[in-house]
């Protein structure tokens, strides 16, 4: 019985800063290998500008194709009204909508300021309710600005509250630039759980600092049960100066499994994926237990 859910978000945060343009056959090969690893809910595209983010320009070719191939559960992000009605075109289990946490990024990301961000998710989700797709709402930069430095918790607690209070399906909270500690993570997740209620929250962590994995699991402690990775590590925000790759999603199920906490992932054909996905990559991804003897780190998690 699995007791964590993962969603990968490679095919979108993990592409969507690479410089040379991934083919559309090569994103929708690493849905595909995501999902006969077992994976069933993936962010696998955005519906941005393609100017702001020329990477994510074929989202619709790459929904076409994924929907008619496989039982997935693709998430798609979107920024604005217009984002939204592109993805209704298309079958999605669930939009992400992307608040931050404080006003420079929000200026700087979307050009606006949060209140301003905020009434018009108000009028995407009546629009998704509608058409009866789940919305995510994310909260960036919740533990730390590029711009701004630390972040007041109650930043991201009163967001937390009006996104409840408006009954959004899953709220996220996210480490843009990989700067939380564990104590930071146990302390806001403890109070964001509570003000959600019984509305489900997901956590999304960057690697940047190489504190994801005790980040994440400070998390679990915490009582969080929904985690957001990308495979081999890639990616990171393309407005989040500083900001690295993601955790890695075999290093967090490798994680799990050895503490026998259950993913229900086959872990062999992940580090497979993982291994596809570095070869997008430009950068070195940070995802670490791929580089491992790969026999040998199989077999322990039999042990």
């Amino acid at each position: 019985m699995r007791e964590v859910t993962i969603i990968d978000v490679s095919p979108r945060d993990g592409l969507q800063i690479e410089p040379n343009i991934i083919s559309t056959n090569d994103k929708v090969e690493l849905i595909n290998r995501l999902v006969a690893s077992g994976i069933e809910k993936i962010e696998a595209t955005s519906f941005v500008h393609p100017a702001k983010v020329p990477q994510m320009a074929d989202a619709s070719e790459v929904l076409n194709e994924i929907v008619s191939k496989n039982d997935i559960k693709p998430v798609v992000l979107i920024p604005n009204m217009k984002g939204f009605e592109r993805a209704s075109k298309h079958q999605v289990v669930e939009l992400n909508w992307v608040t931050s946490a404080t006003e420079t990024f929000n200026k700087i990301n979307i050009n606006m300021s949060t209140e301003e961000n905020f009434e018009i998710f108000k009028s995407v989700l009546r629009e998704a309710r509608l058409a009866d797709i789940q919305v995510c709402f994310s909260i960036a930069v919740s533990f730390g600005c590029p711009y701004e430095g630390r972040v007041p918790e109650e930043n991201v607690l009163q967001l937390v509250e009006r996104a409840k209070k408006l009954g959004v399906n899953r709220i996220g909270i996210a480490d843009t630039i990989g700067m939380a500690t564990p104590n930071e993570v146990d302390r806001l997740i403890k109070k964001v759980l509570k003000v959600a209620g019984d509305r489900p929250v997901s956590v999304h962590l960057h690697d940047t600092r190489g504190f994801g994995a005790a980040n994440a699991y400070a998390a679990y402690l915490a009582g969080l049960r929904i985690f957001e990775t990308s495979v081999s590590g890639i990616g990171g925000c393309p407005f989040a100066p500083g900001s690295a790759g993601n955790l890695a999603t075999e290093d967090l199920v490798y994680l799990f499994e050895r503490m026998g906490i259950k993913t229900n992932i086959n872990f062999e054909k992940l580090l497979d994926t993982a291994d596809f996905a570095a070869k997008l990559s430009s950068k070195e991804p940070l995802g670490r237990v791929r580089h491992l003897d790969r026999e040998r780190t199989i077999e322990e998690l039999c042990l």
